[in-house]
């Protein structure tokens, strides 16, 4: 018997320390090499990580939510001889990047690989609920990418292994503040502290825009998807930057400089089961309204499913957050630092508005934007939202070439 000392590998641009997220494993636990054995939470993603070696757990670095240097012992196994061949080729093997996707099995409770039980495909989020409710999720057949267990198909088991006489007792239960959870309050606490918010409101009237939307739907075969208001008000908005480039802006604190972007770089606000994620959508001023549309929709749907890259949750230059039918009447959105601005798009209603002189049904939606007040003064913050309302209400003009 030998010790084999597993040290955390550099998992890429430049973290010189990542949190522990979860453990799946307990000291004194038999894996076997490739087996995942917890993830470990970037500023960019979870991550996780597989056992270099084959062994029993002699003891682990720390607890979830603990942060630990690249470099520094990790795992210490217990290893019959030869673990040492292995050690060359553990740095890059025992890390699986969020880019990568395991292969595509058929979900099953029973998938065996070479004798082994296969690796359950799942978020953090949703083992930790699982080792909760005490559920196996070799049980929870997945319905996502490569049987990839949702959180629907997780909350759809859990209420069949519920019966009707024995409801979810209600209990207290202490959350610990770590991973994505920990560092979406870190970033919403210094954007509000650091940050001179200066929040703008407009009424806009999308009942033109929502009847041209209807028309190029009607004409999309039943095989393609439907185009939301989103795309529509992110052109809109790329084309309203061009006037107002000081929004079209990253602020780099270290040095104190302001850099204007020519390309739009769309961060896209989205829950997912894990917490609020915001993918990017690169240069959207290249882009046609089908291109926007089909790229909002791939990024958002990669960042709820955990298929993300590390890469596009990076470099945005102005973000747009929409909370679709649970929008309200009015937000307050916090800008996502480093920018200067974020458009935030409020739930779409039928009100009586006058219309020369004549009371009509419209369709009236909000837009409630916040601007950094540093860098973007009031009348600029509102110019440019009346730019995109003006659009937003001739929507022919969003499409008109200049």
């Amino acid at each position: 018997m030998s010790e084999y000392i597993f040290k955390l590998p550099d998992l890429g641009e430049g973290t010189v320390e990542s949190e522990i997220a979860e453990w799946f494993v307990k000291v004194g636990d038999e894996v076997a090499e490739e087996d995942v054995v917890g993830t470990m939470m970037t500023d960019k993603a979870a991550i996780e990580v597989s056992s270099p070696v084959s062994g029993r757990i002699v003891s682990l670095a720390g607890e979830p939510g603990d942060m630990i240097p690249v470099g520094a012992p990790l795992i210490v196994f217990e290893t019959n001889g030869g673990a040492a061949v292995q050690a060359a080729r553990v740095e890059d093997a025992a890390v699986s990047k969020p880019s990568e996707s395991p292969p595509a099995p058929k979900p099953s409770a029973t998938l065996k690989v070479s004798g082994k039980p296969q690796r359950v495909i799942t978020s953090p989020a949703i083992r930790r609920r699982a080792k909760e409710a005490g559920i196996d999720l070799m049980r929870v057949r997945g319905s996502g990418p490569g049987g990839r267990i949702l959180r629907k198909d997780f909350d759809h088991y859990a209420r069949e292994q519920t019966p009707a006489s024995k409801p979810w007792a209600p209990e207290t239960t202490e959350v610990k503040v770590i991973g994505l959870r920990r560092m979406i309050a870190e970033r919403m606490s210094t954007a509000k502290r650091e940050i001179p918010h200066y929040s703008y409101v407009e009424e806009v009237d999308i009942t033109e825009l929502e009847t041209l939307r209807g028309h190029v739907n009607g004409k999309k075969d039943q095989s393609q998807p439907r185009l939301t208001l989103l795309p529509f008000i992110g052109l809109a908005l790329v084309r309203a930057l061009k006037q107002f480039p000081q929004c079209n802006t990253t602020h780099d604190k270290e040095r104190n400089v302001l850099i204007r972007h020519d390309a739009v770089h769309l961060g896209v606000a989205t829950q997912t089961p894990d917490g609020l994620k915001v993918p990017v959508v690169r240069h959207c001023e290249r882009r046609s309204l089908d291109s926007l549309a089909a790229e909002i929709r791939r990024v958002s749907e990669a960042a709820r499913d955990n298929r993300i890259r590390r890469e596009e949750l990076s470099g945005s230059t102005i973000t747009i957050t929409s909370l679709g039918k649970l929008g309200g009447i009015v937000s307050t959105p916090v800008i996502n630092m480093p920018e200067v601005a974020i458009i935030g798009v409020n739930r779409a209603v039928e009100r009586p508005v006058v219309v020369e002189g004549q009371v009509v049904v419209r369709l009236m939606m909000n837009l409630s934007s916040s601007f950094d007040h540093r860098f973007v003064d009031g009348y600029d913050a509102a110019a440019m939202i009346q730019t995109m309302k003006e659009m937003l209400e001739h929507p022919a003009t969003i499409f008109l070439v200049e």
